[in-house]
């Protein structure tokens, strides 16, 4: 992984943990639903974010690689397209 990648991607992470850890609080207190949900939805934001993050990192890493030496592209190319396929 770049070190730029891992850097913003734990800035991110460390978001999210902390989106997730309000509505974990939020929801031990009982709090109206409507607010828990406009948090989880900030949880969702930060994790697409950091799945950018990721995948921008996968292919100028992973992907360049087998690109530049010819070796497993197809495949490479075929799991990124099977994780969108999950989703």
């Amino acid at each position: 992984m770049l070190s730029a990648y891992k850097k913003n991607l734990l800035h991110r992470l460390k978001i999210a943990k902390g989106h997730l850890e309000k509505v974990i609080d939020m929801v031990e207190k009982e709090i109206y639903c409507l607010d828990i949900i406009q948090q989880t939805k900030a949880v969702e934001s930060a994790l697409k974010k950091v799945d950018e993050i990721l995948l921008e990192n996968h292919l100028k890493t992973c992907v360049r690689k087998a690109i530049i030496t010819d070796k497993n592209v197809d495949e490479k190319v075929k799991e990124v397209i099977e994780v969108f396929k999950r989703k």
